[in-house]
């Protein structure tokens, strides 16, 4: 297992370079750059910007340089120093602008995947264990229902719940008082105050579409022999279900790591935007829409790397929970 899982890391690092190379490429394939989109702007507020000021801009920003030399500047920078860049839109470091949001962004995401795991793993099983009852046509409902209703939709609702019936303050994961404050355990508790509300959001979709999963699972391993023979040996219905079909049933639930990981954070980009969350991304779109290609590069190759990460995570957890699954 280790030498499977130092083999993966060393896999990643081409990947990883692979995809920061086109994502720089993508980034730049829109005519102009940030510095036309720039001018774009001050043109719109009726501010001139000549040819020259343009040029300079450029100049300054490395703009003028072929692509190649900058993408190799910028991952240069990345392996020697950990520098992802200067963002030409917030004028600071990358890394300073990035950190704080992504710590946030993999705490919502976390939380949210937990919940979901909770909630969807139970029901699942219950929906097949009691196929066609009331519980599982209930269920089922629940299902359609979150699957059908929009995200955003389902945000706006809920903030006004929120802000009406019980007073709380709704947009963003801290109070006033406690957005620019440095951490202290005053902060945390008021994250958890309004932590709720995005991950009740960000989980129904997920879990709505889990329940279904795991239920055709179950529905799948139950009538198989080997549950039938463990069942005649005097089995409790219990340890059967969590020893023999459950086991088998979480092989798909497990490998929806790998992608619930990054869509939670590039997939909610309407979510976070309507509840207003200093996550990624927001900035990440509005990078993409300035052009500013190393914070929209950076945050790309971090979604990257959660998406590697989460896939080596899957594989290893299969490979615990699923004793037919082997490296040979």
């Amino acid at each position: 297992m280790l030498r499977f899982i130092a083999k993966r890391f060393l896999w990643m690092i081409p990947s990883l370079f692979a995809v920061s190379f086109l994502a720089f490429v993508l980034i730049q394939l829109p005519p102009g750059d940030y510095v036309t989109t720039y001018v774009a702007t001050l043109a719109s507020s009726n501010e001139i910007v000549d040819q020259n000021a343009a040029a300079q801009l450029r100049e300054r920003f490395g703009l003028d340089q072929p692509m190649i030399v900058q993408y190799a500047k910028w991952v240069w920078g990345i392996v020697t120093r950990g520098d992802f860049g200067l963002s030409f839109e917030w004028q600071q470091p990358v890394s300073g602008l990035i950190w704080e949001r992504m710590a946030l962004t993999l705490v919502l995401a976390v939380v949210s995947l937990l919940v979901t795991w909770a909630i969807a793993l139970p029901i699942g099983v219950y929906s097949a264990v009691r196929k066609y009852s009331i519980g599982d046509y209930g269920f089922t409902i629940f299902s359609f229902l979150g699957l059908s209703i929009p995200s955003f939709l389902l945000a706006l609702v809920l903030m006004y719940v929120a802000a009406v019936h019980f007073g709380q303050s709704v947009g963003g994961l801290f109070s006033p008082e406690y957005e620019n404050a440095p951490w202290s355990f005053g902060k945390l508790l008021d994250l958890l105050h309004h932590l709720w509300l995005p991950v009740i959001i960000l989980a129904v979709s997920s879990t709505a579409s889990l329940i279904r999963v795991m239920r055709a699972n179950m529905l799948d391993e139950l009538p198989k022999p080997y549950v039938t023979t463990a069942r005649a040996k005097g089995l409790s219905e219990l340890r059967l279900l969590l020893k023999y079909p459950m086991r088998i049933a979480l092989n798909p639930f497990i490998s929806t790591i790998a992608w619930l990981l990054p869509n939670l954070i590039s997939g909610s980009v309407v979510v976070a935007i309507v509840l207003n969350l200093p996550t990624a991304a927001p900035m990440l779109l509005q990078s993409l829409m300035a052009q500013d290609m190393y914070l929209a590069g950076a945050f790309v190759l971090l979604i990257c790397a959660l998406t590697l990460i989460g896939s080596l995570i899957s594989d290893i957890l299969l490979a615990l929970v699923d004793p037919r699954i082997r490296l040979e």
